[in-house]
């Protein structure tokens, strides 16, 4: 099947090698789609979080910018308005991959407590959790159970995690996007869509580092 791909890299014509389709008649006839998508894609970019990883910066944590502290502690820490790193971890390392490891870990921690949550409210049992980092992606679900969520959603509003939460479980029983799956989900996230629209419009917010790009 001939497409075009459209994200933050460019403009991408796939055609199979077999195919009649000519690449340059595909974007002609897709002209007005693709400028709107490049047009989004431009704005996405101009979002993007400049990040220089030092004390002092702001990051997002659930939701709230948080200043960045690196200190002697026992442990890592965040309050309401800091995250507080352990020196000596920074030290062997660096802040950027200190603070990654901080995030994967109070996500692992989060995000399960609110997958159990909502399992037990949905009368739904999944296998396991696995954390990624896709670019594109917030979360997906294998049909042998498996929830995949991104570890960056931990920066996400806690409200924007649930509805991603339920969404996914939702899958559990419902394989598709039809209207008994948006019921589901709106049984247990009412407002589900202004979730949807933050997700969409906020999704430059949750970027850690060029690396997601």
């Amino acid at each position: 099947e001939p497409r075009i791909d459209v994200d933050i890299h460019g403009v991408t014509v796939v055609v199979p090698e077999d195919d009649e389709v000519q690449p340059r008649e595909l974007l002609k006839e897709n002209a007005a789609w693709v400028v709107d998508q490049q047009r989004k894609y431009d704005t996405y970019r101009k979002q993007v979080p400049d990040r220089t990883f030092e004390a002092g910066e702001r990051f997002p944590f659930l939701g709230d910018d948080r200043e960045l502290v690196i200190e002697p502690l026992q442990k890592h820490e965040v309050d309401e308005d800091s995250i507080r790193l352990r020196e000596s971890a920074v030290e062997q390392s660096s802040v950027k991959q200190v603070l990654e490891n901080f995030y994967r870990s109070r996500a692992r921690e989060y995000l399960t407590e609110r997958i159990d949550h909502y399992a037990e409210q949905m009368g739904v049992e999944y296998e396991n959790l696995e954390l990624r980092n896709q670019r594109t992606r917030w979360g997906s679900c294998s049909t042998g159970g498996t929830i995949s969520l991104n570890w960056r959603l931990i920066m996400a509003p806690p409200d924007v995690v649930d509805y991603l939460v339920v969404h996914e479980l939702a899958h559990l029983t419902q394989q598709n996007h039809g209207r008994e799956f948006w019921q589901l989900v709106g049984e247990h996230v009412p407002d589900y869509k202004t979730k949807a629209e933050w997700l969409e419009k906020n999704s430059a917010k949750l970027i850690f580092s060029e690396e997601d790009l």
